[in-house]
């Protein structure tokens, strides 16, 4: 076997604002399982599809995708900090072959990734520098956005590099499901607001990121005690459907219009995103079985909260 797949929901309120104890530990156990299955795999490149809130990309500059030939975690919230192990040749290689195939991918030498990326690392791998890992940006927040089929269509391409490579490839996804949690729009915000979108956001002191931090905490408080009107709650059928899609319909996304994600799952549900181009990339190498290891609707960390795994077909 050359490819596996592993994606999952993250969230920045981990530890934060937890819901019941058997709950966190049923997620740590799927987390334990994901570790597991890598361990043994023992992957040679680790390419992990992810978004960002605001924290590594801003309007100053959005692309739809990017690959990362350098690339640093934050460590917002909890999660890790330091530079990924990125082999710069092999993220290089990867936008050129994307560029060559119709896929418009940006390149950055100073990525900055988030609790997006990082988490999803930590969960899976072990931390940030267990292997070779290219961070894949797609902009799941910042509006415009392109269509999911676009994110189909850059997963495709980016399997068909990975199946070239030879490597054992571990192809991760990290997105919630279902969510809207309080994240500022661009479109009538106030002037403050929208210079930290555009730029000043990057520059964040300690205290204005604790303070960015602590309205999320609040904000998820306020949503699981029903204090949050403003709030879209979350749909756990939708979630379903997407992740059966996923399993057994990838090119169902297709028909799936942004207007259609932010009506019926909520203005952050785009990080939906990062799974479809982790699945579009397994496919690249053919027919595939998954499995939905777990799903639930959190509602203290604002998320529909699911697992998966998928490897081709024996």
């Amino acid at each position: 076997m050359s490819v596996i797949l592993e994606c999952l929901s993250h969230t920045p309120l981990h530890g934060y604002f937890d819901p019941k104890p058997e709950v966190v530990a049923e997620v740590a156990r799927m987390s334990a399982a994901a570790r597991e299955r890598v361990r043994q795999f023992d992957p040679e490149l680790v390419v992990v599809f992810a978004p960002d809130h605001y924290n590594g990309f801003f309007y100053e500059l959005m692309p739809s995708f990017c690959v990362g030939a350098k690339a640093h975690a934050i460590g917002d919230y909890k999660s890790l900090a330091g530079d990924l192990p990125v082999p710069i040749e092999d993220a290089r290689a990867m936008v050129e072959y994307s560029l060559n195939r119709d896929i418009d991918m940006a390149i950055s030498y100073r990525m900055s990734v988030d609790h997006g990326a990082a988490q999803a690392l930590e969960e899976v791998t072990g931390g940030l520098e267990n292997y070779p890992v290219i961070p894949v940006f797609i902009n799941s927040v910042a509006s415009p956005m392109s269509p999911l089929r676009r994110s189909r269509m850059m997963g495709q391409v980016i399997g068909e590099y990975l199946k070239s490579t030879g490597k054992r490839v571990l192809i991760l996804g990290s997105g919630g499901i279902s969510h809207e949690p309080p994240i500022p729009e661009l479109k009538n915000a106030t002037h403050e607001i929208s210079e930290r979108l555009i730029h000043t956001g990057r520059n964040l002191s300690p205290e204005d990121r604790n303070a960015r931090q602590e309205r999320v905490i609040n904000a998820a408080k306020a949503f699981t005690a029903g204090e949050a009107p403003g709030m879209r709650a979350l749909n756990p059928e939708w979630d379903m459907a997407f992740l059966k899609m996923m399993q057994s319909d990838l090119l169902a996304v297709d028909r799936l219009s942004n207007e259609d994600v932010s009506r019926d799952a909520g203005k952050s549900a785009h990080e939906i995103r990062a799974w479809v181009a982790a699945f579009a990339a397994l496919s690249a190498f053919g027919e595939y079985e998954a499995e939905i290891d777990f799903y639930q609707a959190i509602p203290e960390w604002i998320a529909g909260f699911a697992y998966m795994h998928a490897a081709p077909k024996a």
